[in-house]
């Protein structure tokens, strides 16, 4: 299986000993700017997905340092076509699956389609095992299906009923889709035994209900999407965990939702009302006089909504005084008659 090598430090624009701040900085910058809501880019869907694919792998040191290790080395790995071929002991997990390959078992969904990541990302860091992810789908125990549901001898007709074994998957959706509740469409296998005892594989095609509120981590259980029963015993189900994409304006914590705020120095002494990003749209928030560098200010009711439906969790702001990158000569005058006439030391204060 040829794959693309995906250059993540290219896709973000930084140097490759850039700081875990830079990473974010860059990452946050190009959200922005290919964001499928606000980006007139015609391309601006899929610039939006390598951004947050990169961001992905690179935001975490742990992930970062196994890319930067296979990245050194991935033109050994290169094939006659040019594309990028996985390192010896990749086939043994196609084995484990008994031959089939990504695309046999997710279609277009391990292409990328439907809001995936590239097939680079899925098989180096999609989770699971050896990375078997597809579409933001990260299926477990992939092997057990190959060869058979525990107690599935051909013929048998003295099995107990057993009930099967569950399977563990991941979706990633937006903060939108979490702020308003969503219907996703996933492709997922399917094994069904026939009557002589074989397991054969299949694709089907699910509508997973994202509730509003839903919090990264929480698990959505479909019920007779697992393995199958043994000895005509029901099927298990599928576990599917909730994972929230990174976004460019805000940070999530439970239902509270977090978004830095720049003001000037002026507005931070004097005090001001500024416009700050909310879901629901742009508000007017008030800043005292006097107000620090680095405090939050709290907007009661724009965060995400809780499992009751009416309350909502909060929004926090985080003030940055940021000041001018160069000044007027009227802007000079003024500071330097501040500093003359201030008595303000804050490394004393």
């Amino acid at each position: 299986m040829s794959v693309e090598f995906e250059d993540y430090y290219k896709v973000l624009g930084v140097d490759r000993n850039a700081s875990q701040q830079e990473i974010q900085k860059a990452f946050r910058k190009l959200a922005k700017k290919y964001h499928p809501d606000v980006s007139k880019e015609a391309d601006a869907e899929e610039q939006f997905k390598k951004v947050n694919e990169a961001y992905e792998v690179l935001k975490d040191p742990e992930t970062r340092q196994k890319y930067d290790q296979l990245g050194k080395n991935w033109k050994n790995f290169q094939g006659a076509d040019g594309g990028f071929r996985p390192p010896p002991g990749w086939e043994n997990m196609r084995a484990n699956m008994g031959g089939a390959s990504f695309e046999d078992l997710f279609g277009g969904a391990a292409r990328g389609g439907g809001g995936g990541f590239s097939d680079f990302f899925n098989i180096f860091f999609g989770g699971g095992r050896a990375g078997a992810q597809a579409g933001g789908f990260d299926f477990q125990n992939m092997g057990g299906f190959a060869q058979g549901a525990p107690g599935g001898a051909r013929g048998s007709t003295r099995a107990q009923q057993r009930k099967g074994r569950s399977r563990e998957a991941q979706v990633t959706v937006s903060l939108e889709d979490v702020a308003g509740g969503a219907e996703r469409k996933i492709t997922v296998p399917v094994h069904e035994r026939t009557p002589q005892g074989h397991v054969v594989q299949k694709t089907k095609r699910l509508n997973v209900k994202i509730p509003p509120g839903t919090t990264d981590g929480t698990v959505i259980r479909l019920q007779g999407q697992g393995e199958p029963g043994v000895g005509g015993g029901p099927a298990g189900d599928l576990r599917l965990e909730v994972k929230i994409a990174p976004h460019p304006d805000f940070e999530v914590d439970g239902h509270d939702l977090y978004t830095d705020l720049y003001v000037t120095p002026w507005e931070a002494a004097l005090g001001a009302k500024v416009p700050v990003k909310t879901l629901d749209g742009e508000v007017t928030l008030t800043i005292p006089a006097g107000s620090q560098s680095g405090s939050k200010l709290r907007l009661r009711g724009k965060g995400l909504p809780k499992k009751a439906g009416k309350k909502k969790g909060n929004l926090y702001a985080r003030l940055l005084v940021r000041v001018p990158d160069e000044l007027s000569d009227r802007e000079r005058e003024l500071f330097e008659a501040l500093a003359e006439a201030s008595n303000f030391d804050p490394r004393q204060a």
